[in-house]
């Protein structure tokens, strides 16, 4: 294919857009990718080739999708925005390796499509330009279901793709970190300027690599109870351990029962939650969890 008429340039994507008159909903967090390099840069850092199935989330025009179906052998697309479906059946129409699902990508059962979609055995990444408004629930969500995938490599906020991977006394340290790298090892493998983008958000991106763990790097006897606590300790940053946790615990504890636990388990109550290593977390839950039995 000439690589001029790939979407991901400003022409052809003004072209598009002006066929079928669309204009861009600000509610599902629309800005396509209109530079082909970066998109390139995507799929090399995805670890993407012939032997590789791809998910994508939210395929827009199918920029990134169109470059999915050139280096991946197979590739399934969930799309929201049903405005977009007849766009993407006339963009992708020289791909036979690409499916477009329309449904909500919360509420899709993607356990079963791989299933349905993917040989087994077959090392299948999810790749994505995500909406930034909702980045953070879509992930959890794919994380949380275990999916058998290799890795997430996502274009997302750099402020949240700081966050996600994070390291212990840092500004960006926090809940978020913790569940993230609790699944996945994380890594922001670049940073994007805005005007890769139309229209341009307001804010700077990064590509953020998560590679899946085959099991958490701690143990934890109870995930329900665990994540609870880990947003307790960050609920007011700048409260100590002790503060943050007597209010998560206020019906159960008082302070000085906290106090003891935490001498128990070797942990200053006067520390704050961002100098606390996952380790020490799981340390922290553990102990209270086992106390709740």
């Amino acid at each position: 294919m000439n690589t001029n008429r790939y979407i991901a340039t400003p022409i052809r994507t003004k072209e598009i857009l002006n066929k079928y008159k669309f204009t861009f909903k600000k509610s599902l967090g629309q800005n396509f990718l209109i530079d082909v390099n970066i998109l390139k840069n995507i799929i090399k850092h995805a670890g993407i080739n012939k032997e590789t199935g791809a998910i994508e989330i939210g395929p827009g025009i199918g920029a990134l999708t169109e470059q999915l179906a050139v280096h991946a052998d197979n590739v399934v697309a969930y799309e929201i925005d049903q405005r977009l479906l007849p766009i993407l059946d006339d963009t992708l129409q020289g791909y036979s390796n690409v499916r477009v699902i329309h449904e909500d990508i919360l509420k899709a059962n993607v356990h079963e499509m791989i299933k349905e979609q993917f040989e087994p055995e077959q090392p299948v990444h999810i790749v994505a330009n995500l909406p930034y408004y909702i980045t953070t629930p879509i992930l959890m969500k794919l994380l949380r279901e275990k999916l058998p995938v290799s890795s997430l490599t996502v274009m997302i906020q750099k402020e949240v793709a700081d966050r996600m991977a994070a390291k212990p006394n840092s500004k960006s340290y926090g809940s978020l970190t913790i569940a993230i790298q609790y699944y996945t090892h994380a890594e922001v493998v670049m940073n994007v300027p805005k005007s890769v983008f139309m229209p341009q958000p307001n804010v700077d991106s990064s590509i953020l690599k998560l590679t899946t763990r085959e099991k958490p790097p701690v143990h934890v006897d109870n995930e329900d109870y665990f994540f609870p606590i880990v947003q307790a300790c960050f609920a007011q940053r700048r409260k100590t351990l002790r503060n943050n946790l007597t209010s998560h615990f206020k019906d159960v504890y008082d302070k000085g029962e906290i106090t003891t636990i935490l001498n128990e388990i070797g942990i200053d109550g006067t520390r704050r939650g961002e100098s606390l290593t996952m380790e020490e977390f799981a340390i922290l839950a553990n102990s209270f969890y086992k106390r709740s039995l």
